[in-house]
């Protein structure tokens, strides 16, 4: 086969990739420049579709950071996460409806409740009563809930009875459901303490009566 021939072979490439190949009427100037060119800026590679750029950040690296701070959703589920979302809530509506309205004077004590429900929540959700077992926390969200009925229910009346504005006797129908939702609370949490003050109370009686029982039969022995 003719070198002509040969050249003629390496036409198709040429057209598909793009870059001029030696043909056989061209000159040997012409067919080292091209060389010398197809050889200098070779075909860049073909991007991978499946590949994303390193530039752009995965949008799921940053989320087992932030859900470590968020309450469980088993615990927003459960009947003491609602009374305390409940609270937390109904304290904040509270909050604003004395704010904008014009018995302004009792807007600390719903601020207060909101906090406390708040730190509660986040305390209940971290499971930092199981960790901080020094702090009574039944005691301490027993009075919590007992004096928010108290106060909220003072408030409330003291706003709807002397107040004629609008955002005050919202602020009072409000303050009334939240001392409805903390008299729930603290109602549960009475029996949970009772429940576990009885249990105390029957193993004791029980160690006692073994107890009894050992010392009765080592005196017949």
């Amino acid at each position: 086969m003719s070198p002509c021939a040969q050249l003629v072979w390496l036409d198709p490439p040429s057209a598909q990739s793009g870059f001029p190949f030696p043909s056989c009427t061209q000159s040997k100037g012409e067919r080292g420049r091209a060389a010398a060119a197809a050889a200098m800026w070779p075909p860049d590679p073909e991007p991978d579709p499946d590949r994303e750029p390193a530039g752009r950040s995965q949008p799921h690296a940053a989320l087992p950071g932030l859900r470590a701070l968020l309450p469980a959703r088993a615990f927003l589920c459960s009947l003491k996460g609602r009374l305390l979302l409940a609270e937390t809530g109904l304290s904040f509506i509270t909050f604003v409806c004395y704010v904008a309205s014009s018995a302004s004077a009792f807007l600390t004590a719903p601020l207060l409740e909101f906090l406390l429900a708040l730190c509660f929540l986040f305390a209940d959700a971290m499971q930092l009563n199981d960790k901080w077992q020094g702090l009574c926390w039944p005691m301490m969200d027993f009075l919590r809930c007992v004096t928010a009925a108290l106060i909220y229910f003072a408030i409330s009346i003291t706003a709807v009875a002397k107040y004629s504005d609008g955002a005050s006797k919202a602020a009072g129908v409000f303050g009334f459901f939240a001392t409805i939702v903390f008299a729930i609370d603290f109602y549960l949490i009475f029996n949970d303490v009772a429940k576990f003050l009885k249990q105390g109370d029957s193993a004791d009686e029980t160690a006692a009566d073994k107890a009894e029982e050992e010392n009765s039969d080592s005196d017949s022995d």
